[in-house]
């Protein structure tokens, strides 16, 4: 069995968020494979004594928390979202996804780390339906649990125009998108569909690609199978988290467990999302991803935990120059929790050298005939 759980652990379906506890030898510090998240040596270990370590709020990291409702044909949706507004018009706002079975508070570290960076930046961190507080009802009033990907990347479209909306933005600012795991298959999805329009400026995509994730999904029902299916406490949750380093920094699990979790009557804590039902989706979101991230317009940045997770095509890609790409071999599968301040600089520097409103183009040779200037 630990053969089984440590090749997929190595090539788990980065959508789903814990990675499994890993095997004891697995935790030498011999371990060969620094390259994989899974293995790296680098990263924070927890202590064998328990010690307490109660959640933080979302104010901590973001001004606002906004429900946005839609109403259409198909019925009626009540999306949850955290929010940083741009500090002017002209400020690139910043809109993150998180992968299946989070939240929106995956990104609460790194939405504060950016905004030490860049100040005058907005951030936007989803719920997705079915997760945190979103949820969505079909015509006859039953929750509607469409996960495909095309329904995911309509309703992020439809939370941004929205928030705009309801913040009474007179246009959209200049956005870039970021998602982790299933998050990055949702922002691939939105910027191939070009439904941003100009207002775009790219997108990154954080530890997914589409080789590693389909050949996970063979194991995903196992190792969902062996996590716990519920907490005594949020102590505990975020202890579990700790200890089988799903989350390998204890400020991101502090901040981003609760939101995962519900309490039940007799006072348990269970998983908010029920990732087993939602199998039927999964091809889904990875299905075509590679050739969707390398062809959709905007900037492209991929960020992975290790380079093993690279497929073929975007290995061709790559040597191409056709996007970004960003190794942080210490961090495990949440690499915008686990290392939030060096996910920050790179989204920064990635947002400010593809920023086109920034560019200064040179005057026009009309209007320098205009002003009686020789060309």
């Amino acid at each position: 069995m630990s053969d089984l759980v440590r090749s997929f652990a190595r090539a788990k379906l980065s959508s789903l968020p814990p990675e499994p506890p890993l095997p004891e030898e697995q935790d030498r510090e011999d371990d060969s494979s620094s390259a994989s998240s899974v293995s790296s040596t680098g990263t924070v270990r927890p202590t064998s004594s328990h010690t307490a370590a109660p959640p933080t709020h979302w104010s901590d990291y973001f001004a606002q928390e906004l429900y946005l409702e839609r109403q259409s044909d198909h019925g009626r949706a009540k999306f949850h979202i955290y929010l940083t507004p741009p500090a002017t018009p002209k400020a690139p706002l910043i809109v993150a996804h998180h992968g299946a079975g989070s939240s929106g508070l995956s990104f609460s570290l790194f939405a504060r780390e950016l905004r030490k960076l860049m100040p005058e930046a907005g951030v936007m961190s989803i719920d997705a339906r079915e997760h945190g507080s979103s949820v969505a009802w079909d015509p006859s009033g039953e929750v509607d649990n469409d996960l495909s990907i095309t329904t995911l990347s309509q309703d992020l479209v439809d939370v941004v125009r929205m928030t705009a909306a309801k913040s009474g933005w007179s246009d959209l600012p200049q956005l870039l998108l970021v998602g982790h795991s299933l998050g990055g298959a949702v922002v691939t999805e939105t910027a191939k569909t070009g439904l941003l329009g100009n207002k775009l400026i790219g997108y990154a995509v954080l530890d997914v690609v589409e080789g590693s994730a389909m050949e996970a999904l063979k194991s995903m029902q196992l190792y969902l199978s062996s996590r716990p299916s519920a907490f005594p406490s949020l102590d505990a949750a975020i202890e579990w988290h700790m200890r089988s380093r799903t989350i390998r920094n204890l400020d991101s699990a502090r901040a981003s467990v609760p939101s995962l979790l519900l309490q039940t009557p007799a006072g348990s804590w269970i998983w908010r999302t029920n990732l087993s039902k939602t199998e039927a989706y999964w091809s889904n979101w990875f299905d075509g991803m590679s050739s969707k991230f390398l062809s959709a317009r905007g900037a492209k940045l991929l960020l992975l935990a290790g380079t093993d997770r690279l497929d073929k095509e975007l290995m061709i890609g790559q040597m191409q120059g056709k996007f970004q790409l960003q190794v942080f071999p210490a961090a495990g599968h949440f690499v915008q929790e686990d290392l939030p301040e060096k996910t920050a600089e790179v989204i920064v520097e990635f947002l400010r050298r593809n920023d086109r409103s920034t560019l200064v183009l040179p005057p026009k040779v009309s209007d320098l005939l205009k002003q009686g200037k020789r060309v």
